[in-house]
This record gives structure tokens, C-alpha cells and sequence, in this order.
């Protein structure tokens, strides 16, 4: 239970904890090992003392050395195993965290991903497993170790001398009462500091993203006087839980080092009672510098698990939200995509409300309606990015609810408006469509996807890094990489969310033809911004305030009096003809 505990506590892995509890129990070995090497000066300078005082021979130097040898040598071997299992072995818990993390984000619901920003994931990934590297390499076995071996000594320090025992060790309980005590302050300021370093992160990456917006608006000094401004605010607060951090620490440390002080004053009056003699003193003297050495170390490192506790609670989040989860097995019955009386909400915010409509195999499904009216959603729900609240989404028959989202989007391919591709060759960017395509098959893809066309002026034809996101590439080219994509993929279902509306006529073009070679035969769901690009689907579906307001062919819509269809489409129609 204790060590369940501390995994949960401090976000370790299954692994993890059991590298932790070696860790432990090699420092108690440590400890006790060191604490023997103590006995040995204690018998040579006790023997010398005889020897002084009494007239006895002196102990055996050849044995002594022999002892000291073998100290040696034990002494290495379990320092040696110390390091392994405290540094070593906790090194690869990152390791195993950071692919944790990463598994478990990827099976997360989208919904997840909206209510926390890209710095405050990234600052979890990289600074929080940082934090608690250092918490689990340096901090828990140590600590751990030091209180199991210290409880050992302290025993047979009681059984020999409980006065001169109380005398050494009164101070550390004092030390980390006053440590413990002061919890509270120590995550108030920590949480501080997190929010504050996650505000710094946000800032300097919305700058960098929209540096060329900033620029265009003449606002370069005032970004980077609010960047600055949260910069100083972050080392302020930094400073404040520095010190404070700092204060109770060597207020404790000075606690505890005055152990010395009544171990000496209560040796020294046990010796002028006739009660004890020097050599006890001394010997209760190097056993007080083995205890308070780890101790010395654990002083700070408590204050840092008590600091570690909010990046562990972040950790600890990730891993408590509900993943969405589902059978393997995924047999439709074709692939007709019904939506039986769909409700959504957004931080209990309605935006889809009651609706039902389906997209046939083999049929184009325009989603129409207003900004705000639900299309996206409905896109996102039919492929499980997010999970219904209230009706079911079916495919083939079959509730897409009950599917692991990874096996249920084997069967679907997407091509939104805004593409997002890989800092690599245009082959692999394509190649993402699907794992393990040979180059036959992505020049073929990107050949039906009208690729050729630019990659034969690029430096190095398909072997040419494109840039981060693209960059090197016109909107035009980046969108026909996507559509290779999905056609790579040929999956049964295609998701389209307005392709084409940020192209110019002659890329429009050319991407609508690569369209059509991806659709043919497929269920094809399109979310429609411009009503001339439904014109040939086969059926429509209106949405207006998160519900269906109408549904049928172009033709039928249209004919309509007063239908929304047929409002948009003209004022459409009157927007095209406007002019300067």
C-alpha cells in the first residue's frame, strides 16, 4: 500500500517503483556499511586507547589492514550497486514516462486537447518529467534509505546509551517536522511558479507563431514588452520560492547540526559523572557525522519533493483522463454513416442538438449551414475524435462508441483545409497515408494527386525536405500532398472540410480533379463553406444552430422558397458580384 502510494504520489511507472525500492534498500546497505567502516576506527582507536591507558598490546596492524581492505572492497561493491539502482536504472523511467505520456496523449479524447494549450503540454513533457528525474534519481531512495537505516542505527544506538542516543538524534525529527510543516507554503509557491513558467513558454511560442502578423501590424514593442513584463514576473516569482524554500531548509539543517552540540555537552557530563568514558563520546560522535550526512543531503531534497508534488499532480492528470477506448473488431456493413439523434456540447456549451441524418456509400454529403452551426463537429464526431453526449453515430450499422478509435479510423481518410505536414522529404510526408508503402505506391498516389507537377522543379524531385509545416511549399502543393495522402490510404470513408476554399482558381482546379479520382465509390462527407462547391453532391444536409433545418438534393433545396439553402446560395451569388 505505501508503495502504491508513492507511485501514484510522484507519477511513477510499474517500473519505476520497483527501481525506487532497490534503490532503497541499496542505500540502507550503504548506510550500514559505512556505519561498520565507523566501528573499525572506533576498535583501532579504542585499542590504541587501551593501549595508552592500560599497558595492552597493540591490535594487529596486518589484521587491521585486512579488515580495512575487505571494507574497501565491500564499500565499492555496494556504492557501485547504490549508483546503478538510484541513477542508472531511474534514468530509463524517463525514458518509459515521456513514451507514456506520449501513448497515453494519443489515445486521449480531442476534447482534452482543446482545453489545454501546446506550452502547457509541452511544458509537462519536458519541464515537469525533468522535475521529477531529479525527485527520483536523487531524491526518494535516498530519503527512503536514509530513514530505514538511521531507524537502524538510532535501535542500537537506544540499546547501548539511550541518553547519549537522544542526545544525537533529537534534532532530526525537529528538522523535518518543521519541513513537513511548512508543505503548504512550499506548493503555494510552486504552483505559482508552474503557472508563471507555463505564462513564459505561451508567450515566446504565440510570438513565434505569429511573427509575421506582428510585424505587418507595426506591433514588435508592445509583444515584447508583454513577453519581457511576464519574463521578469517569472523570476520574481522564482526568486520568492528560492528563498523561501532556502529559509526553511537552513533553518532546519541548523536544527539538526545542534545535535552536536548536546551530544558533546551530554558526553562531556556522563564522562565528569564517572558514567561513560571518552571513547563512548567518540564513538556517538562519528556515528552523529554517518547519520547527519545523508540527512544533510535529505534536508533539501524533501524540499524538493514537496516542490516536485505540482509537476507530479500535472503527470498525474494526464494519466487519470478517461481514454477512449473500444473493441478491435470493426465489421460494418458497408459504410452508410447515420447520425441517430446526435447531441454534443462543448464545455457545457450545446452545439449539436438532436441531430440525424445519414451519408450513403457511395453518395457525396454536403454539410452546409452558418459559422458556428456545428458542421466541424459534426465531421469530428463521425470519426470519433470527440465522443457524443447523448444519440449514436453508426457505421455499417455498427455504434462507432463501442470501436477503438485507432482501428475505426483505418477506415477513414481526412483532407482538411488547413494541412499540416512534417519537416521531411516529400516521399514520407506522403507516405504517412500509410505505413510501410513502397515508393511505387506513393509515386503513384502522388502522380493521381497531381504532385508531379511542382515536385519536378524542386531541387531534388520527392527526396526534397519540404520545410517545417510546409514551408517551402505554396498552399496549392501542400493540400496535393495531402490528398495523395488519403488517396495512399484509400480507406472506405472520406472526411473533406472545405479543401479548396483558400486556393487560387488554377490550384482549385487542379485539386478538385485530384478530388475526384479520391472520392469515386466512397462515403464522402463534405463540410461545405461556399454553396458552388455542393453543387454535384448528391445530397445536403443544412445545419443551423446545432440542428438539421433542412436535407436533400442541390436541386430540391433550391427550390425551396424560403429555404436557408437557397438564402445562402444567393447571397453568395450577390457577394460574388460585388466589386470596388
Amino acid at each position: 500500500m505505501f508503495w502504491k502510494n508513492v507511485q501514484r504520489k510522484y507519477a511513477l511507472t510499474d517500473h519505476g517503483v520497483k527501481n525506487i525500492q532497490k534503490g532503497t534498500l541499496w542505500t540502507v546497505i550503504v548506510n550500514l556499511v559505512v556505519i561498520c567502516g565507523m566501528g573499525i576506527l572506533y576498535k583501532l582507536m579504542s585499542g590504541f586507547m587501551d593501549t595508552l591507558t592500560k599497558g595492552s598490546p597493540l591490535p594487529s596492524l596486518l589484521l587491521f589492514i585486512g579488515v580495512t581492505a575487505l571494507f574497501l572492497v565491500i564499500s565499492y561493491t555496494v556504492h557501485l550497486q547504490q549508483y546503478r539502482a538510484t541513477y542508472g536504472l531511474v534514468y530509463g523511467e524517463v525514458k518509459d514516462v515521456r513514451i507514456g505520456l506520449a501513448e497515453r496523449l494519443r489515445r486521449l479524447p480531442l476534447g482534452y486537447f482543446g482545453k489545454h494549450d501546446l506550452a502547457d503540454l509541452t511544458e509537462t513533457l519536458m519541464g515537469d518529467v525533468n522535475r521529477l528525474e531529479h525527485v527520483w534519481s536523487h531524491c526518494l531512495s535516498y530519503l527512503y534509505g536514509s530513514a530505514i537505516s538511521t531507524a537502524i542505527i538510532a535501535a542500537g544506538m537506544l540499546a547501548y546509551d539511550w541518553r547519549m542516543a537522544l542526545a544525537c538524534l533529537w534534532g532530526v525529527p525537529v528538522a523535518f517536522g518543521l519541513l513537513f510543516g511548512s508543505r503548504k507554503v512550499y506548493k503555494k509557491r510552486s504552483e505559482e511558479n508552474k503557472k508563471s513558467a507555463v505564462r513564459v513558454a505561451d508567450g515566446i511560442q504565440e510570438t513565434l507563431e505569429n511573427i509575421r502578423e506582428i510585424r505587418a501590424t507595426n506591433q514588435e514593442n508592445r509583444f515584447l514588452e508583454e513577453l519581457n513584463e511576464k519574463i521578469d514576473r517569472n523570476e520574481k516569482i522564482m526568486r520568492k520560492g528560492e528563498l523561501t524554500i532556502g529559509i526553511f531548509v537552513n533553518l532546519a539543517s541548523v536544527i539538526m547540526r545542534l545535535g552536536v552540540a548536546t551530544t558533546i555537552l551530554t558526553g562531556t557530563s556522563l564522562i565528569l559523572g564517572g558514567k561513560v568514558d571518552f571513547m563512548v563520546l567518540f564513538m556517538f560522535l562519528l556515528a552523529i557525522t554517518r547519520i547527519y550526512a545523508p540527512f544533510d543531503q535529505a534536508l533539501a531534497l524533501i524540499a524538493e519533493m514537496f516542490v516536485s508534488q505540482v509537476s507530479a499532480n500535472r503527470l498525474q492528470e494526464v494519466h487519470d483522463t478517461p481514454t477512449a477506448e473500444g473493441t478491435e473488431v470493426f465489421m460494418p456493413k458497408g459504410h452508410d454513416i447515420e447520425f441517430r439523434n446526435v447531441s454534443f456540447a462543448y464545455d457545457n456549451q450545446e452545439v449539436l442538438s438532436g441531430v440525424s441524418f445519414t451519408a450513403k456509400e457511395g453518395e457525396v454529403t454536403a454539410l452546409v449551414g452558418p459559422s458556428g452551426s456545428g458542421k466541424s463537429t459534426c465531421a469530428r464526431v463521425a470519426a470519433r475524435l470527440w465522443d457524443v453526449d447523448k444519440g449514436s453515430v453508426l457505421v455499417g450499422g455498427v455504434d462507432i462508441s463501442g470501436v477503438d478509435p485507432e482501428v475505426l479510423l483505418s477506415d477513414y481518410s481526412m483532407v482538411f483545409q488547413d494541412v499540416v505536414l512534417f519537416d521531411d522529404t516529400v516521399m514520407e510526408n506522403i507516405r504517412l497515408g500509410k505505413y510501410g508503402a513502397t515508393d511505387e505506391e506513393v509515386l503513384a498516389a502522388a502522380k493521381a494527386a497531381n504532385c508531379d507537377e511542382f515536385v519536378e522543379k524542386l531541387p531534388n524531385g520527392y527526396a526534397t525536405p519540404i520545410g517545417e509545416n510546409g514551408a517551402k511549399l505554396s498552399g496549392g502543393e501542400r493540400q496535393r500532398i495531402s490528398i495523395a495522402r488519403a488517396l495512399l490510404k484509400d480507406a472506405p470513408i472520406v472526411l473533406l472540410d472545405e479543401a479548396t476554399a483558400s486556393l487560387d482558381v488554377e490550384n482549385e482546379t487542379k485539386v478538385q480533379g485530384a478530388l475526384s479520382r479520391l472520392l469515386t465509390g466512397k462515403t464522402v462527407l463534405v463540410i461545405a463553406h461556399r454553396m458552388r462547391t455542393v453543387e454535384a453532391a448528391d445530397k445536403i444536409v443544412v445545419l443551423a444552430d446545432g440542428k438539421v433545418a433542412e436535407e436533400g438534393s442541390p436541386a430540391e433545396l433550391l427550390k425551396k422558397e424560403d429555404g436557408l439553402f437557397r438564402r445562402m446560395t444567393k447571397l453568395q451569388s450577390a457577394g460574388a458580384e460585388w466589386s470596388i
